[in-house]
Order: C-alpha cells, then sequence, then structure tokens
C-alpha cells in the first residue's frame, strides 16, 4: 500500500565532506543510509529515519544534519500534524499507534512553576564545601515514637524497628526490565548503583542469577502480574521488594515483551520459553481488593523474614491518595507513585498520553493525606515520572517524597535521544535492544561510569541548594512545604499542592 506519511526527519549530507566511509550506514539500524559502489554515492531513504542521532553523532567528517522535516499540513488549531499522521498510520496498518519514553504532550510541569526558598540575614547559609550536609535517606517504615532505654552503660532502643534500605543520597535507577532493555544497559544500572551506594530496581524481568551474588544487595526485585522470574531466592537475594500494580505511561495496562526479544537468556531469566511473547495482564488475578493486597505483602513478608521492605507502586491516578491510604493500612513499608510523564519502552499512545495526573500533584495529595491520617511515618514515599534535574528532585522532597526514582535521566545518560522507538527494538545506542550487533555499542564500564557522574553532580547540587537553604540534612526539607513557592499557577493548584503563592 502507498503510504500517505510525511516523513518525520530531513537527513541531510554535505558532500563536500562525505569521505564514503560507510560509517552511517553500519551505525543505522533503519536502513537510512545506504552506499552505491558503482556510482560511489550515498543514498538515504529519510522516511526510515527515525531522529535517534546516531549517525550524526558517528560521522567521522559531521557530514550530516538530522532535523525535523519542513514538510507541515495546512494549519489547524485541532488538526495537527501529530493528529493527521497518527490518524493516517491507522487508516494504513489498523493497528494500535505504539510509543516509547515519557508523556511529550505540553501538559504543566509543575516544578517549573515552584520556586526553593533562600536564606539571608536570620538564617545564615550553610557552605556544603566546609561544613558538613547529609543527604543519606533510609527507605521504609519508620516508629512513631523512639524508646530509647538509657539504663546501664549502653543506650538500648525499645521501640520496635522495621527494615529499612540505606541511600547514600535520595535518587534510585527506576524499573527497566531485562528483555526491554540489554543486559549491558541492565547490568550499567546495577553498577552504579553499587558504587555509588543506592539501588536500582529490576523491574518485572527478573534478576539474571550471575549477577546477583555482586549485585543483589543494590537491588529492588519487582512482583508484576506476570510473575516473571519469582522464586525465593529471586526474593531472598534483594534489598527490597516492589508489587508493581502500575506505572505512569500506561495505568491500567499489563506488560508485552514481543516474543522476538525473549532471548534464550532473558527466557531463562524470566522462566519461560525461548521466543514465546512475555504477557503481563493488566490485573493481578489474586488481588481484587485491598485485603488480597495485604495477604500479598504478608506472603512476601514471610517468604523473607520479615527481613526487606515490601513497596507497592501505583500510577498516579485521580483518588490515588485513597489508594496510598489503603496500601498502608495493607502492610506495605513503601509506596512507590508513578506519575504521568513517566518513562516506557512500550505502551499506546492514547493512554500515554491521555490517562493519569501529573505527579506533581498525586504525591502532595499522597503525603497530605498521610498526614492527617496520622500514618505518614508508617511508610516511605518514592516518586517516579519525569525527573529532569536535580532541582525537580528535591522539590518532589520539599512536597514530601523520601526519595525519587529515575529512568529516563537515566537513559539519556547512557545516550538515549529519546526517539521514542523502544518499541521496536532497533535501538541505535544499545540500550533497548537484544540485537547481538547493537548492544555491543553500550560498554558497562564506561556507560556505568556516566551514571556515576550524573548522581554524582545532583548530589553536590543538592548540598548547594539545601546550604543555600540553611539547611544541612535532606530529612529536614521533607514535606516542608514551607519552603515552596508557586509561579504562575491557578489558586485550585496552590491548594493541591499545598504551597502558597509567589510573594506571599
Amino acid at each position: 500500500m502507498y503510504s500517505h506519511l510525511l516523513s518525520e526527519f530531513t537527513v541531510q549530507r554535505m558532500d563536500d565532506r562525505c569521505i564514503r566511509c560507510q560509517v552511517c550506514e553500519r551505525q543505522c539500524p533503519n536502513g537510512v543510509h545506504e552506499y552505491d559502489k558503482g556510482l560511489d554515492r550515498m543514498f538515504t531513504y529519510e522516511e526510515k529515519c527515525v531522529g535517534c542521532q546516531r549517525c550524526v553523532v558517528m560521522c567521522p567528517t559531521k557530514a550530516l544534519f538530522v532535523r525535523s522535516h519542513p514538510s507541515e499540513y495546512r494549519m489547524n488549531a485541532s488538526w495537527t500534524r501529530d493528529k493527521f499522521q497518527n490518524l493516517k498510520k491507522q487508516a494504513e496498518t489498523g493497528g494500535v499507534v505504539l510509543t516509547g519514553s515519557g508523556n511529550d504532550k505540553p501538559y504543566r510541569i509543575y516544578w517549573d512553576h515552584m520556586v526553593l526558598n533562600a536564606s539571608q540575614v536570620t538564617n545564615p547559609s550553610i557552605d556544603p564545601l566546609r561544613e558538613p550536609m547529609e543527604l543519606k535517606t533510609f527507605i521504609g517504615r519508620k516508629p512513631d515514637t523512639l524508646k530509647i532505654n538509657m539504663d546501664g552503660d549502653v543506650p538500648k532502643v525499645e521501640s520496635e524497628l522495621h527494615p529499612n534500605i540505606p541511600l547514600a543520597s535520595p535518587v534510585l535507577f527506576s524499573a527497566m526490565s531485562y528483555g526491554a532493555i540489554s543486559y549491558r544497559a541492565y547490568k550499567s544500572l546495577a553498577m552504579a548503583a553499587k558504587e555509588f551506594g543506592v539501588m536500582f530496581n529490576t523491574g518485572e524481568g527478573g534478576l539474571p542469577v550471575e549477577m546477583r551474588k555482586d549485585y543483589a544487595s543494590n537491588a529492588i526485585v519487582q512482583c508484576a502480574s506476570g510473575r516473571f522470574g519469582v522464586d525465593q531466592d529471586y526474593l531472598n537475594s534483594a534489598a527490597m521488594i516492589e508489587i508493581k500494580i502500575g506505572q505512569g505511561a500506561k495505568p491500567g495496562i499489563g506488560g508485552h515483551l514481543p516474543g522476538e526479544k525473549v532471548a534464550q537468556h532473558v527466557a531463562q531469566t524470566r522462566m519461560i520459553p525461548q521466543g514465546t511473547d512475555a504477557l503481563s495482564p493488566a490485573p493481578q488475578h489474586d488481588i481484587y481488593s485491598i485485603e488480597d493486597l495485604s495477604m500479598l505483602i504478608y506472603a512476601l513478608k514471610e517468604a523473607t523474614n520479615y527481613e526487606k521492605p515490601v513497596s507497592v507502586k501505583i500510577a498516579a491516578v485521580h483518588n490515588v491518595a485513597a489508594i496510598a491510604s489503603g496500601i498502608v493500612r495493607a502492610g506495605a513499608d513503601v509506596v512507590a507513585i508513578d506519575g504521568l510523564r513517566g518513562g516506557t519502552g512500550a505502551a499506546p499512545l492514547a493512554t500515554r498520553d491521555n490517562v493519569g495526573i501529573p505527579l506533581e500533584l498525586a504525591l502532595a495529595s499522597v503525603d497530605r493525606r498521610l498526614r492527617e491520617e496520622g500514618i505518614r511515618s508508617k511508610c516511605s514515599i518514592l516518586a517516579a515520572g519525569g525527573f529532569r534535574c536535580s532541582a525537580d528532585v528535591l522539590k518532589a522532597i520539599a512536597l514530601g517524597a523520601d526519595a525519587v526514582y529515575i529512568g529516563t535521566a537515566a537513559l539519556v545518560a547512557m545516550g538515549c535521544t529519546l526517539c521514542q522507538k523502544c518499541y521496536t527494538g532497533k535501538c541505535a545506542w544499545g540500550i533497548c535492544t537484544q540485537n547481538p550487533y547493537l548492544v555491543k555499542r553500550l560498554n558497562p564500564e564506561i556507560t556505568s561510569q556516566r551514571l556515576v557522574n550524573l548522581l554524582k553532580a545532583w548530589s553536590h547540587e543538592l548540598k548547594e541548594m539545601l546550604g543555600g537553604m540553611g539547611i544541612n540534612a535532606i530529612e529536614s526539607i521533607r514535606g516542608n512545604r514551607e519552603h515552596l513557592r508557586g509561579i504562575a499557577l491557578e489558586e485550585w493548584e496552590l491548594n493541591v499542592l499545598g504551597v502558597k503563592g509567589a510573594g506571599e
């Protein structure tokens, strides 16, 4: 069938610079570049281009430019180019339009409409280069009060203490499963988490047996609806367990890893036959109530001798505060909230762009609800979905998070350019692919160091901002909305966030 689709990108080649080295042809997994030996000429098929920029970066003579295609439909406020293109795709294929990465629609990004406080005369700032600054964070249930018996030579804590996991900095690597991403990308996350002293989340694809000895102590393992790779050894090898109910990019929808991505080692890790589709149903078929969820939480605690915190991950939806309250009362030690800008390897475009609510609003609502009910200390809150920089992290903590998950930011640090074609399995950067030729492009030793550098840079910035606020410990800003002010927000938005307007 003849396609009516416009090319997304235009590829421009400077012939006076091009030396016909064919690097672009070898680097592009989509067949955009082709060398004709007889004509000694490079041909370009720009309709295949996804805009990953791999050929541009790797071209030794910088002869290539990839830009958004200049062709446009007639201007129409309702029928934008995206709406045109997606409708034409469905008319040609009869299928659901898929996409990768997080929501890219121009919804309000509340992080950009909140500013932080700073110290001046009466509350002096702190110099983090010369004075101690504490970013260490503990994730898990805390006692309401701490009772200490001072009798005897050594004070003894009499309060019941629940298992917690320590973080050197309040940033963790979000759930990205082996299979959805390559083994080398997966291992890079594990190596960086171990080196920096934080955690990585295995996602729902299991944890390879050979990685458990070195990296399991920095792993959060998921128990999702498909139960891929879940057994007692898997649960006991990790630092924390997370029950995945939903995710921000596709609330209410299950997962699907195509059979072509289920190579031998992926199949072995997930405990499924090689080459078969890994389907995760939307609901967990043993959870249809808070009571059912409680039974699973305590089954996992029993399986791990009550030595590991249990988290429940949910998508940010309209009644998220009430859901979170039920989860805490069901016995969860951690509630993870994933907002609508959360990333994904594959999701229906219609769901990703139209279902769920922004993380900022959900986070503030959950923190306030748990405080009002007097159960905030019974859990930690992990926030996920669209963190781009250290300032976003600090604002999230001021809204009530204990720590944050980063996924897309970590992938960008690895080399991802957000071409949003993760679901094709043709990632030119070797991240979201199982293609043996493509995965070799990613070196875990180098990539993990890039991730460590990112965490190190963000931690320095967190200390700088805390110092400027006159605060010497991250705990002192947790849930402290007095250090936030809103700019250009409606009254209802300020009320939901629980922050005052700038100047108040």
